[in-house]
């Protein structure tokens, strides 16, 4: 984890799966981290727009550094000067399973990851696919169409506050002493 991102507590463990889990951040840009745990940490990825039900929106995920477990269910501000200063929030979280051929690990390299998530606000079958643009780092974040596809909503404005604590962002700002 990158120095100055404080720790949260490590998720109750749970024999239905690895943790899976989306931090909506509001650094210099607001964003949405997908996690997903593999070999005891978090691969995470940047998805600018958030993610979307919708099987056509195909969502720009940005692979950034791995992420220790215990920053899972982490909420609250990062000073400014820090790295990723800004209000960071559990937007979703639960557990996933890797549902693609080879390890989680093995399928990250390869650049094809498909999972079922088991969130409180997403669920069913989601693939991640690694672009040939942006220095390998590029990949699209994709709703697979099963029964929890909707073309209709869209999830981040319809469910905006955490799905850990319940408040909003600017609550967790100011809780925090952020905002």
């Amino acid at each position: 984890m990158p120095a100055g991102e404080p720790l949260g507590e490590a998720p109750a463990a749970d024999s239905s799966g690895p943790v899976y889990i989306i931090h909506k951040h509001d650094a210099s840009r607001l964003h949405y981290d997908l996690r997903l745990e593999c070999d005891g940490a978090l691969l995470s990825w940047a998805v600018p727009k958030g993610p979307s039900l919708d099987p056509a929106h195909k969502r720009l995920a940005v692979m950034v550094e791995e992420h220790e477990l215990d920053y899972a269910d982490f909420e609250g501000a990062i000073p400014q000067g820090e790295y990723g200063a800004g209000t960071v929030m559990v937007w979703d979280v639960g557990t996933f399973e890797h549902v693609g051929k080879g390890s989680m690990r093995q399928a990250a390299e390869e650049g094809y990851i498909e999972f079922r998530l088991h969130g409180r606000k997403l669920r069913g079958l989601w693939k991640l696919v690694r672009t040939n643009w942006g220095a390998g780092n590029n990949w699209l974040l994709i709703k697979k169409n099963d029964e929890y596809a909707d073309r209709t909503a869209d999830v981040t404005t319809a469910m905006p506050d955490s799905a850990l604590t319940g408040p909003s962002m600017e609550e967790i700002g100011r809780q925090s002493g952020g905002g």
